[in-house]
């Protein structure tokens, strides 16, 4: 009898840890290409759920997962990952494949191939909501599609915080 409270309360406490963790971090699986050359399919990254509620509001640069308003083949609702271009007042425009933030030209080293942006009219980013685009500008949905558009702070999941695999790339962001 003794034992079997052990194993009880061993469970009970571990379920409670598995809880507070994942009240806090977020597992997801990379599935899709518009961030190459930086995460690939298959690559698993932990995002912070509390990152902009604790820990101060998002950035520029910041790589982030957020619920679309895209649905996979099943019906649900597609996670995106995408990193924030603009931030709330900000005019966002594409010239010539390079993106210009309030006029002035983004320097972008992360991206896959400079210059693929397309073209965009100027917009401005309304309060509230963030523009975002893959590092893969060839195969991204993000912002410049009428599909996806400015995101709403409040869909984001959260920010990448850790690439846990594969474990020859562990990077922590």
């Amino acid at each position: 009898m003794k034992n079997l409270l052990e194993w009880i309360r061993d469970i009970v406490i571990a379920v409670i840890i598995a809880a507070i963790i994942l009240a806090f971090f977020k597992p997801i699986i990379v599935q899709q290409e518009s961030m190459q050359p930086n995460f690939y399919s298959g690559d698993y990254l932990i995002t912070s759920r509390q990152a902009y509620r604790l820990f101060g509001q998002p950035e520029r640069g910041d790589v982030i997962v957020f619920k679309s308003h895209l649905y996979d083949e099943k019906g649900k609702q597609k996670n995106l990952i995408k990193r924030i271009i603009g931030l709330p007042g900000d005019t966002v425009e594409i010239k010539n494949g390079d993106v210009y933030i309030n006029g002035e030209l983004l320097q972008e080293e992360y991206v896959a191939e400079q210059g693929l942006s397309g073209e965009m009219e100027a917009v401005t980013v309304p309060e509230g909501r963030l523009f975002v685009m893959g590092d893969n500008r060839r195969v991204s949905q993000d912002s410049r599609s009428p599909e996806v558009g400015t995101i709403e702070m409040d869909s984001i999941v959260g920010k990448v915080v850790l690439r846990l695999y594969p474990f020859n790339q562990i990077k922590v962001f």
